[in-house]
Order: structure tokens, then C-alpha cells, then sequence
């Protein structure tokens, strides 16, 4: 797993990028949402739209080239940031991926004293992994989840 990590690296999004990304948020999404009923190829692009923060999203990228997926990192009020589309192309799941991606995100959060707030989808194996991973969930709304890590908490550890 090592060896993968160490080929990985974040590089920025262009706006031209969209389709591609959102091709792969409905790769990476497709089975969730329809385990939910609420699969619609359409509603995946509102939402990548509305959320599609250029100076905020990272390409996460293998060997300097292949896009495996993307993460948005923005701030939220004061205090927190958002962790929005982690999406990892299928084959790249399980393999520490996300945890590295995790792990630049509580550092970024660290160096600016925020938290981290992100939403997951009910019955999504992402919420086993945000929990694994330090994240207390906080509550639901309809099919969403919603999930907060302490920076604060963290440190009086």
C-alpha cells in the first residue's frame, strides 16, 4: 500500500474539467444512490455544479498522470471547512486512498485550527470510513448524513 501512496499527488482543477469529473462522481456514486433510489444521472450534475468551487477542488492523481479522483476542501463559516466529493474511481477503493486524502485534509484543517464537516449518503460504505477515521456523526437530514472532525478534540488527545 506504501508504494501507492508515494506515487500519489493533488493537482489543481480547471473549469474545463467538469464532464470528466463528473463522470467520475457517477462511477463513484452510481451504487450508493441506487441502493437509496436515487439514482439520477441529472441530479449528479446539479449537485457537482452547485458545489464545483475550482479554488477549492484537487485532482487526486497517480504517477504525475491518471486522475482517480477528485476532493474539494472549502471553508465553512468561521470555524470549519467542508469536505465535499471525495470520489475515487472504482478499483481505488480500499487501497488507503482515502486515507491519505483524509490525512491532507486534517492537515490543512490543523494549520488553520478548523474543523471538518462532510455529509454521506445513508447506507454508503463511506460512512464506516469516516468513522474509522475520527469523524462523530452529528445528525441526518432525509437521506444524508452528517459528520464533524475536531480539530480541538483531537489535540486534548
Amino acid at each position: 500500500m506504501s508504494e501507492l501512496i508515494s506515487r500519489l499527488s493533488l493537482r489543481p482543477v480547471d473549469s474545463s474539467d467538469f464532464e470528466a469529473m463528473l463522470a467520475l462522481r457517477i462511477e463513484a456514486m452510481r451504487p450508493s444512490l441506487e441502493r437509496v433510489g436515487r439514482f439520477d444521472p441529472e441530479r449528479s450534475r446539479e449537485r457537482l455544479q452547485a458545489g464545483f468551487a475550482v479554488p477549492y477542488m484537487h485532482h487526486i492523481v497517480l504517477d504525475g498522470q491518471s486522475r482517480i479522483g477528485f476532493v474539494t476542501l472549502k471553508p465553512e463559516g468561521a470555524d470549519a471547512l467542508r469536505l465535499d466529493h471525495l470520489y475515487l474511481r472504482t478499483g481505488f477503493q480500499g487501497l488507503g486512498v482515502g486515507e491519505w486524502v483524509l490525512e491532507w485534509a486534517k492537515a490543512q484543517a490543523r494549520e488553520q485550527q478548523r474543523d471538518i464537516k462532510l455529509t454521506a449518503l445513508v447506507k454508503s460504505d463511506a460512512n464506516r470510513f469516516y468513522l474509522r477515521h475520527g469523524f462523530v456523526f452529528e445528525g441526518e437530514e432525509g437521506v444524508d448524513l452528517h459528520y464533524r472532525w475536531r480539530v480541538r478534540q483531537e489535540a486534548a488527545c
